[in-house]
């Protein structure tokens, strides 16, 4: 087992950052590919990026390329998920999940094994 718990979400102004953390306990953080999905109101949960278990790839969904960054520390537990430029249309529950698979698969939330229990984002205008 892998539990995840997410912090760092919060109410921020359009054009703002915030900085995503997901900490993980439980078996070995190091033999997971992590992930962080999102799902707006009324709206599918969507992928938002992944990265390798040793940070050696990532994977960024075109809506958020180049303004968001993963990363991890391993020796921390911890995944991160640094966001710039937030928009309105950012606004949703985010949520890390834990995978062995990979790139593409680690783009559908079937691929994760454990998920965390979300963490608010809203953007406002």
């Amino acid at each position: 087992q892998v539990q995840l718990v997410e912090s760092g979400g919060g109410l921020v102004q359009a054009g703002g950052s915030l900085r995503l953390s997901c900490a993980a306990s439980g078996r070995t953080f190091s033999d997971y590919n992590m992930g962080w999905f999102r799902q707006a109101p009324g709206k599918e949960r969507e992928f938002v990026v992944a990265i390798t278990w040793n940070s050696g790839n990532t994977d960024y969904a075109d809506s958020v390329k180049g303004r968001f960054d993963i990363s991890r520390d391993n020796a921390k537990n911890t995944v991160y998920l640094q966001m710039n430029s937030l928009q309105p249309e950012d606004t949703a529950v985010y949520y890390c999940a834990a995978t062995r698979q990979y790139f593409r698969s680690w783009r559908y939330g079937g691929a994760y094994d454990y998920w965390g229990q979300g963490t608010q984002v809203t953007v406002s205008l």
